[in-house]
């Protein structure tokens, strides 16, 4: 297994990269974000579905108690992607990216509660380095109403990213990646589909590429290849190695928003990936 270490990072960075995505997307869609966030889940639940029959996934779900961790598990995912998602709106791609990857350190924290593992002080000091990193990262901080509550709508999101991740790596020992991730998106889109009836939908017309880029690239491939690699690493490990989703959301978001970079963006980028490192190199001695 610890042979295919570099291959499990590779999937685990290209994850990464695809779920960036959701911050440009987030922020340039132009309809309500529970609209979107419906559309998001109903799409995806579209392309997973027929991925799994292809693949012939087992789609069993093997207990009560299983179905009811999957039914918290995508209220907590549903609730991480409206707030994030209002935060972007609130603020900008890079503050509510910035503001929603606290999320390691909250694992950092919580994981021995979830799961057993032994607590690592190491995650406190790599997760305090990341949150360095983010806070150098983050443009000029302007203390208006909109910005304010984009960055509590983002801590949020972290919050709600940190325990559905928490929930779920209890399950991908049992459960293929791609059907836990589909049990997910089919809960999001039942709960949510009063929304299509009591908001404004009309803008989908013209959404439609943006709105199956965000369900496909982002959410079918981008989150499934981030909750199978669970099975090969440690939550605060995937966590903190996905930290580098604001810097990938930054630049993505500077070519396609041109939301301009800082001096701080290179330095605060610098860390977090000098973070990442580490953290893949110890990594790679505790790969399961």
């Amino acid at each position: 297994m610890k042979n295919n270490h570099v291959n499990h990072l590779f999937e685990l960075t290209f994850a990464t990269l695809l779920i960036s995505t959701s911050g440009v997307l987030g922020k340039y869609i132009d309809m309500p974000t529970e609209v979107t966030v419906w559309w998001r889940s109903a799409l995806a639940l579209i392309v997973l579905f027929i991925y799994c029959k292809y693949k012939k996934v087992n789609l069993k779900i093997y207990s009560k108690k299983d179905f009811l961790t999957f039914i918290i598990s995508a209220f907590f995912m549903g609730g991480h992607w409206i707030s994030y998602f209002y935060a972007l709106k609130l603020s900008n791609v890079a503050l509510g990216m910035l503001s929603l990857f606290t999320f390691p350190i909250i694992i950092a924290l919580l994981e021995p509660l979830f799961v057993k593992v032994k607590f690592d002080p190491i995650h406190i000091v790599l997760g305090a380095l990341v949150l360095l990193g983010l806070y150098i990262l983050s443009p000029e901080f302007n203390l208006e109403n909109t910005q304010v509550k984009g960055v509590l709508l983002g801590l949020l999101s972290a919050f709600c990213y940190a325990i559905r991740t928490l929930i779920l790596k209890q399950q991908v020992s049992k459960y293929d990646g791609t059907a836990l991730m589909l049990y997910q998106i089919v809960i999001v889109t039942i709960v949510l589909a009063p929304v299509m009836f009591l908001m404004d939908t009309s803008n989908i017309k013209t959404q439609y590429p943006f709105v199956i880029l965000l369900a496909v690239i982002t959410t079918a491939i981008g989150h499934t290849l981030f909750i199978k690699s669970l099975n090969y690493f440690k939550v605060s490990t995937a966590s903190i190695i996905s930290s580098t989703q604001p810097v990938f959301g930054i630049l993505l978001a500077y070519i396609f928003l041109n939301e301009i970079p800082t001096l701080n963006t290179y330095i605060g980028g610098s860390l977090i990936i000098a973070t990442v490192l580490i953290e893949s190199f110890r990594s790679k001695k505790n790969a399961i």
